[in-house]
């Protein structure tokens, strides 16, 4: 059975033996599931005894004392103290420390793109080809990790700027076990499985998925996330990267029939509860209910990690409901691709306390005290896969471990009126009846427009 703890919740410590040593490490050295040769490793090799790293980053409240928890380890190996400052206005916050010169030795950005734009301004400093190749060699889909710190500095050199920590999934399907026992129904291992299971459902009278589109101002966006998924399956990395940043415009017949996958499932009557003149019109809070209704209104609903906040009070992840991978083309070879999102961490103050850090995020521990608190995850391949806090986070960490390929949120990387407007509105467009040509069309020369 998987209990499903939520980013911001911290968890008991693992056991009673393990709380606090020494009143301010959360848990004992030498105990637990944890890589304690690591960090006895970097310890030996690490002394900044009297000196100071200073740090800032989008995590407060819960996920701020978590933070915490964890860099009371790096301050024991080494001596040295850290001055964590978690903004919910980081975004404008570094940008302005970094403009009046009083940046902190780190930052952790929330996305790439402010990462690349400080970059691009000089603002961050390289973290060197080592630190590259030691990400390709220890991180599932390594390369994935290294593109995706990887920006180009004020003289337009790329370099990797940015260390990849803290990931999230998005490629997923919800689904209720025992709905699916009762009707004989198998988890689909590729593509072409789901599209065979969704027949197979509405063969035997039932709907396959629930969708929704709704999200006030934002209503659209989750038809991005399905888009994006789609070309991670139909088309390779190097096109996904070239879509995100208009070198191939958003008309580009690839982009096109992507969108066309999508509406495989969604522009579908028989394929999603209340039809498909319902998508755009439904919340998509309230769009996986239908689970849980006897007879089930449908049997699967592609959203992220972050769905179970909406689910019936009570409803526990691993038996009530679960969750697979949305699975890619048997017949594309193009490997498991992951989409999803995550944090990085990168040098705007250099010094040596700072790269000392880097150093440590490669420890398996810095990545497993985290995992024991819960709302965590982690592509590195030497972690002990017991740290995590619960069976749902071990199989979210598998299907990471498992990637081939791991791209962030397209729409995320797209400039705000594009991935947060025109791309929005285009998939409402889109679903309500526009052709997929049409509405890729339009995002283009809205992007053109504004370049």
């Amino acid at each position: 059975m998987r209990t499903l703890i939520y980013s911001g919740v911290a968890a008991i410590a693992l056991t009673a033996g393990m709380a606090h040593a020494d009143n301010h490490l959360l848990y004992a050295p030498g105990e637990g599931p944890f890589n304690w040769a690591s960090f006895e490793e970097f310890a030996a090799a690490n002394d900044l005894s009297g000196q100071e790293l200073t740090m800032t980053g989008p995590w407060t409240g819960e996920d701020g004392k978590i933070v915490n928890n964890m860099l009371a380890y790096f301050e024991e190996a080494t001596g040295a103290t850290v001055a964590y400052s978690g903004s919910d206005s980081f975004e404008q916050d570094i940008v302005i420390s970094a403009q009046a010169n009083s940046a902190p030795n780190i930052a952790v950005f929330p996305q790439p793109g402010l990462a690349a734009d400080m970059a691009s301004r000089g603002f961050l400093s390289p973290l060197g080809s080592e630190t590259g190749d030691w990400v390709k060699d220890n991180y599932a889909a390594g390369q994935s990790w290294v593109d995706l710190g990887t920006y180009a500095d004020a003289n337009g050199k790329d370099d990797l700027f940015g260390f990849f920590y803290k990931i999230d999934v998005k490629s997923l399907v919800w689904y209720v076990p025992e709905q699916f026992e009762e009707a004989g129904y198998d988890i689909p291992e590729t593509m072409e499985d789901l599209r065979a299971l969704t027949d197979q459902i509405v063969a035997d009278g039932g709907t396959p998925w629930c969708i929704g589109l709704g999200s006030g101002a934002a209503t659209g966006w989750p038809a991005t996330d399905w888009v994006e998924d789609m070309m991670l399956r139909t088309q390779s990395p190097d096109v996904y990267d070239q879509w995100v940043t208009n070198e191939i415009p958003f008309d580009d017949p690839r982009i096109v029939a992507a969108i066309e996958e999508y509406g495989h499932f969604a522009k579908n009557d028989d394929y999603v509860a209340g039809g498909a003149a319902s998508v755009p019109n439904t919340d998509f809070r309230d769009s996986p209910g239908g689970l849980f209704e006897l007879p089930p209104k449908c049997y699967m609903h592609h959203q992220a990690t972050f769905i179970p906040t909406f689910f019936p009070e009570g409803t526990e992840v691993g038996e009530d409901v679960d969750f697979f991978y949305f699975p890619a083309y048997g017949d594309k070879d193009l490997g498991k691709p992951v989409l999803g999102a995550g944090t990085l961490f990168a040098i705007l103050d250099d010094s040596p306390v700072a790269r000392a850090f880097v150093e440590f995020l490669k420890t398996p521990i810095a990545h497993e005290v985290w995992m024991a608190q819960g709302g965590f995850l982690t592509p590195h391949v030497g972690v002990n896969k017991a740290a995590y806090n619960n069976d749902t986070s071990r199989a979210l960490g598998d299907i990471l471990l498992n990637a081939t390929t791991f791209r962030f949120d397209g729409s995320d990387l797209m400039p705000g009126e594009i991935g947060a407007g025109a791309f929005w509105t285009g998939m409402v467009d889109y679903t309500s009846g526009a052709e997929a040509a049409d509405v890729a069309k339009t995002i283009q020369d809205r992007w053109q427009s504004i370049k």
